[in-house]
């Protein structure tokens, strides 16, 4: 067995880049660990491969922000009858709108919604940058003349002002954690996941070092009692997974692994929701193995955004 410290890295280059397909396969992967498959041209293969497996909760791990100039005067009650989960709006004037949303959401609306002009330029907008996204998706593109959209760049995104910026900016962070962890981080409702799935990994393989790799637990200390009463047990959770391992299924296998199993998951949130996050999640009155990965976390997300940040760090009380 292997035993290691959770530990995070936040994944904002792609973005920074403009590489969407890139990040989406980046995440997608990390669910059955073969990101060494990974080359300059498996992108697309990749995604295109997800969507005909209706596996769509791969591609919202990314974020589209769009400046949209309508003249319609229902635009504002149009668009929220149908925005889907995880899609943002503001108005700046009486006919400029700044939305944002993941590729799912807009792909969600292009379904529902195949003959609306609105929709239909921002379809067309974003399959005009990534058509790999909409491509089995026909709308009619009824033209009305009234809706400009347009796909804004990461540099414009980053300078929007703050109170745009925390609504509409994503962060995508890859978190080493142990299972508890995550099934409390997944309570976060507005927000994308992507696990480490045990019904696909198989930690019998050479891949994984023919072992299961488990995350220290903060609660003992290493040399006490309690800390030899937790290694027996997972030493033994884990020849027992191995043995079965021989006749069953990974899916099957799995059922005997316990919460300190070494997860990775793929969080990816506005800064609001980050903010939500930290606020609650790195507070005393948090679970410590919750608030251990977030202390690790927050001066990352306080270096990056110190204005959006900062204070929730200098409010934690270490």
């Amino acid at each position: 067995m292997r035993v290691i410290q959770p530990s995070f890295q936040v994944l904002d280059e792609y973005f920074q880049q403009g590489k969407i397909l890139e990040q989406i396969e980046r995440c997608g992967r990390v669910c059955y660990k073969s990101e060494d498959k990974i080359t300059q041209e498996s992108a697309i293969p990749f995604i295109r491969g997800i969507i005909k497996r209706g596996h769509e909760s791969v591609i919202e791990m990314a974020n589209f922000v769009m400046e949209v100039k309508s003249q319609q005067d229902r635009f504002f009650r149009d668009f929220f009858v149908h925005i889907p989960r995880f899609c943002q709006a503001s108005r700046l004037s009486d006919d400029l709108y700044l939305i944002s949303g993941n590729p799912r959401s807009f792909r969600d609306l292009a379904r529902r919604l195949p003959d609306a002009p609105l929709i239909c330029a921002i379809k067309s907008e974003l399959q005009r940058h990534y058509p790999v996204l909409f491509e089995d998706i026909e709308t009619d593109s009824p033209e009305d003349g009234k809706t400009e959209v347009r796909l804004l760049s990461p540099q414009e995104v980053d300078s929007l002002a703050p109170s745009l910026l925390v609504k509409h900016r994503c962060l995508l962070a890859h978190i080493t954690v142990n299972r508890a962890v995550t099934h409390e981080l997944v309570r976060h409702r507005v927000a994308s996941y992507l696990q480490e799935s045990q019904r696909y990994c198989r930690y019998g393989e050479e891949k994984f070092g023919g072992q299961v790799t488990f995350i220290k637990p903060c609660f003992f200390e290493e040399g006490t009692d309690q800390y030899e009463r937790w290694e027996k047990a997972m030493k033994e959770t884990e020849a027992i997974y191995l043995e079965l391992l021989k006749s069953s299924s990974p899916q099957a296998a799995r059922t005997v692994l316990p919460n300190s199993c070494k997860t990775e998951i793929m969080v990816h949130a506005t800064l609001e929701e980050w903010q939500h996050i930290f606020r609650l999640r790195a507070s005393k009155a948090a679970d410590p193995s919750m608030r251990e990965i977030m202390l690790m976390m927050l001066p990352e997300f306080s270096r990056k955004f110190p204005d959006v940040f900062e204070d929730i760090l200098k409010s934690v009380d270490k």
